[in-house]
């Protein structure tokens, strides 16, 4: 059994409070958890109106598809346009 786990890095720079940030924030977990069933949380910066830490775990067998789902829910999050990805981190226990 592998796990990947994508930890990335997000700005929310019109985010004027945390009301703002949490209702950009739910929508992209939202949308993942969905799109991909895999695990998908704020993991970091809670208190902060703009900056949000997003943790996203996938479980397989197989690292093929692990790293497939992992790049296709970033390019997912990337795509947004109401953030800006500032930090990625990627890995497979």
């Amino acid at each position: 059994m592998l796990v990947g786990i994508l930890k990335v890095g997000i700005l929310i720079r019109w985010s004027g409070s945390l009301k703002d940030k949490r209702r950009v924030v739910r929508g992209i977990c939202d949308k993942i958890k969905s799109k991909y069933n895999v695990a998908i949380a704020e993991v970091g910066n809670a208190d902060l109106r703009q900056r949000c830490s997003l943790g996203i775990a996938c479980v397989s067998n197989n690292m093929r598809v692990i790293d497939s789902i992992l790049s296709k829910v970033l390019t997912d999050i990337e795509t947004n346009a109401e953030i800006e990805v500032v930090d990625i981190e990627k890995s497979v226990v």
